[in-house]
């Protein structure tokens, strides 16, 4: 009687399914913002239009995502400078787009300085949106870089890379750092930026993960470098608003693919609902040469 009633039960939930289609809404494409600016450095500003997330990405989409002929203007405080688009020959008949400084006129153009504060300007398709970064001070310092044998079982000429470092007293550092391996760019750790809730005002030693480019997924992917190699570490000093973007941009980076993962909105600092960020780096280097 038991499994009558049991079988009963069951037939009567399935029978309660119910199928639940979404229809998403097609929306217009918004304005993506990478903007940085560096100590030493000229502003750097890439402009896309963002992309259906169900969307198949081909480099012919790619190529027509830039947005050209856009007014940009990076001000700081005493100059505005408006930027000049230029282009990067990738291969075949693909290029990237960039704004950076006028050439043409650089009586107001200049560089990133230390503890400055800057604005950023975009007016692109008859919208304006803004956007303001600091360079901060340099408060979090390397003192030095060394390398140890990566722990065993692991490849014989893999090294951990380590670095030890002194954070200021004081809450309120942010941190974002890159590698360089060979003749490789500074490409971003995974897990890039923190901050000094744990290790305010403290001197210590952790290892260096090696950075990877996001759009290859390598087939062997590992956090140590390699006997020969010349391994540059680039850490940033950033403001607040930089070190919100890329860490719910890595959160939501980790969690592709997770079915079980919490939602995440990537916070950015750009007005009038635009994607992205405009960030200032606080940048020092160090280089180690690993003997093979």
């Amino acid at each position: 009687m038991k499994w009558c009633l049991l079988c009963l039960g069951l037939l009567l939930l399935a029978g309660c399914e119910k199928a639940i289609n979404f229809k998403l809404k097609e929306t217009e494409p918004k304005l993506v913002v990478e903007a940085t600016i560096e100590n030493d450095q000229y502003p750097i500003i890439i402009l896309t239009k963002s992309i259906g997330y169900f969307s198949t990405i081909s480099l012919d989409q790619l190529q027509n995502s830039f947005v050209h002929q856009a007014d940009v203007y990076v001000s700081n405080g005493t100059k505005t400078h408006k930027l000049k688009e230029y282009s990067v020959h990738l291969g075949a008949l693909y290029y990237m787009y960039y704004y950076s400084v006028d050439s043409a006129n650089l009586s107001s153009a200049f560089k990133g300085e230390i503890n400055h504060n800057y604005s950023l300007r975009i007016i692109a398709d008859s919208r304006e949106y803004n956007a303001n970064t600091t360079i901060p001070n340099i408060t979090h310092r390397i003192d030095s870089l060394f390398w140890k044998p990566a722990p065993p079982g692991n490849d014989s000429n893999e090294v951990q890379v380590m670095v030890r470092a002194t954070d200021r007293p004081g809450f309120g550092d942010y941190i974002r750092y890159f590698t360089k391996r060979n003749s490789e760019p500074f490409y971003a750790g995974i897990n890039s930026v923190y901050d000094d809730q744990v290790i305010d005002g403290t001197t210590y030693t952790l290892q260096v993960e090696r950075g990877w480019d996001r759009n290859v997924e390598p087939a062997n992917r590992t956090s140590f470098f390699l006997k020969g190699d010349t391994v540059t570490l680039k850490v940033c000093n950033i403001d607040k608003a930089t070190y919100n973007f890329w860490r719910t941009m890595e959160y939501s980076y980790a969690s592709i693919g997770n079915p079980f993962s919490t939602p995440t909105k990537i916070l950015s600092n750009i007005s009038n609902n635009a994607l992205g960020y405009f960030g200032g780096y606080a940048a020092q280097y160090r280089t180690i040469i690993i003997p093979r």
